[in-house]
């Protein structure tokens, strides 16, 4: 039996850490889905998976390295 690997979030300043991109930025790039969306924890409160994050990092250096 496989144990679940636990979800890790990141907060919008944690992502903003991460990416360096604004909020402006990062809500414009999902909005042509080109960043990994958003999860709507409740009102007024998001957080973004940080597997899905730490994916798309990892296709920006994979472009540049090629």
């Amino acid at each position: 039996m496989s144990e679940l690997k636990p979800i890790r979030l990141l907060n919008t300043a944690e992502l903003e850490d991460r990416v360096k991109y604004t909020r402006v930025h990062i809500w414009r790039l999902e909005q042509r889905n080109l960043f990994p969306k958003r999860v709507r924890l409740g009102a007024g409160r998001v957080a973004w998976l940080e597997d899905e994050v730490d994916k798309w990092l990892r296709q920006r250096v994979a472009e540049r390295d090629v």
